[in-house]
């Protein structure tokens, strides 16, 4: 279990020296909870998204999925303020141009994925940006290939297996192409080819991202930075404690995770 920091703001000064300049989004003093409750799922939180590519752990409930929620503007914080390119966001009309930069990949791929064929699927960001059907069209071509997926592009979305999903998600998102991911859960369910195959996918990607995971040698393969989430907090996790290590059990060829 994670120890709750007395403070947050040291992190939030650490955070900020990894940044060369304003972050892209940022928490301020964040709190959240659910109506029907008093317990805070987030509490004064602060966090920032920028130039880095982090990694973000904990406990089911410690309220990972939440933050992303709010920075998205899906749930409303009980207090504190998300700044886009250091200004207040509060409308739904701000949402949606930090919505632009910033690209949701859910933990279950069935809530991303809606239309006939993947094509459509992918082509759908680029249309409601304001692309023509032909632009639109040529874009979701371009990412499927980009990310070696074209040979998907005429199947029915429904019928592809949950790792093709999962695929097909993040080529949604990058058919927009935004400035910052945030990937929730994305190895969930993946057998290990496709797993290998969506870190070699991140590794080439120009964009930075968050990932909530609790697949430490995922994240070993794919961030620069790891942070925990424990009541309601974001909290630095020491790097030396990163690592990755050779081990064999039975059936070790099986996809399984380490706690």
């Amino acid at each position: 279990m994670l120890s709750r920091p007395p403070d947050p703001r040291p992190l939030m000064y650490l955070q900020k020296n990894l940044m060369s300049k304003t972050p892209l989004v940022e928490l301020k003093h964040i709190s959240f909870k659910y109506q029907d409750s008093e317990h805070l799922v987030l509490d004064n939180v602060d966090f920032a998204l920028g130039e880095r590519r982090i990694g973000l752990i904990g406990p089911n409930g410690s309220g990972k999925t939440t933050m992303f929620h709010v920075i998205m503007g899906l749930h409303t914080p009980s207090s504190g303020i998300v700044l886009y390119r250091g200004k207040p966001v509060k409308k739904e009309s701000e949402f949606r141009e930090l919505r632009r930069d910033v690209g949701l990949i859910f933990q279950n791929a069935d809530d991303q994925l809606f239309s006939p064929t993947v094509m459509e699927d992918v082509a759908f960001g680029p249309l409601n940006l304001g692309a023509s059907p032909d632009e639109a069209g040529k874009i979701a071509r371009k990412t499927l290939d980009d990310l070696g997926l074209s040979g998907l592009k005429n199947r029915i979305t429904h019928r592809l297996s949950g790792g093709e999903k999962k695929l097909v998600s993040l080529a949604t998102i990058l058919s927009m192409d935004p400035k910052v991911l945030l990937m929730d859960e994305p190895t969930n369910d993946l057998d290990p080819p496709t797993r290998a195959r969506l870190i070699t996918i991140l590794k080439e990607l120009k964009q930075s991202y968050v990932i909530i995971s609790h697949d430490w040698d995922f994240l070993t393969d794919t961030v620069q930075d790891i942070f925990g989430m424990d009541h309601g907090r974001v909290i630095r996790c020491d790097k030396e404690h990163l690592h990755n290590h050779p081990h064999a059990h039975p059936f070790g060829t099986q996809h399984h995770h380490h706690v």
